[in-house]
């Protein structure tokens, strides 16, 4: 196992174990996020319908989500225009509730500055992504943060949850 590999390991378990370096937004926190957004910036939006940032935007949309794709390496997914980063995305369309990330934990520290430049209200990395100082970045910036959750599945709990308390 390489250096990088313990260091993630470790991340990730910091997560689930409790032992948290900054504030974490929890499901019920996640699932109130999710109920007040109303724009989503897909860091990693992908046109490929086999990768997961495609199937969880599809899904967002659907549920009536604003969604906007950013990949410098695509024109449109799901036909929304592709933006190369989000401070592009941000002047042509405006601010975002969630900054929705689907990119290597190494990434996400730049995307947690973005996030906060441009005045999102919450950092989101999806499942498998775990970067403290990311984490870090976006909660010293004012953000609420999730990590290693998926906002499909979250949201779909949420839905789940409101029809069986009816």
């Amino acid at each position: 196992m390489t250096a990088d590999e313990r260091a993630r390991a470790r991340d990730v378990l910091d997560l689930q174990e409790g032992r948290w370096h900054v504030p974490i937004l929890d499901a019920r926190g996640a699932e109130e996020l999710l109920a007040t957004a109303h724009r989503i910036a897909v860091i990693g939006a992908s046109p490929d319908a086999a990768r997961p940032s495609h199937g969880v935007m599809r899904y967002l949309l659907a549920h009536g989500y604003e969604c906007v794709p950013v990949n410098p390496r695509a024109t449109d997914v799901l036909g929304n225009i592709s933006f190369p980063s989000l401070e592009i995305a941000v002047a042509e369309t405006g601010p975002f509730d969630i900054v929705n990330v689907f990119r290597r934990p190494g990434a996400t520290p730049d995307v947690a500055r973005s996030a906060v430049a441009t005045g999102a209200r919450a950092l989101w990395l999806q499942f498998g992504i775990v970067n403290w100082e990311a984490a870090r970045i976006a909660h010293e910036g004012g953000l609420g943060v999730v990590m290693d959750r998926c906002t499909r599945i979250d949201h779909e709990v949420a839905i789940r949850r409101r029809t069986r308390d009816r």
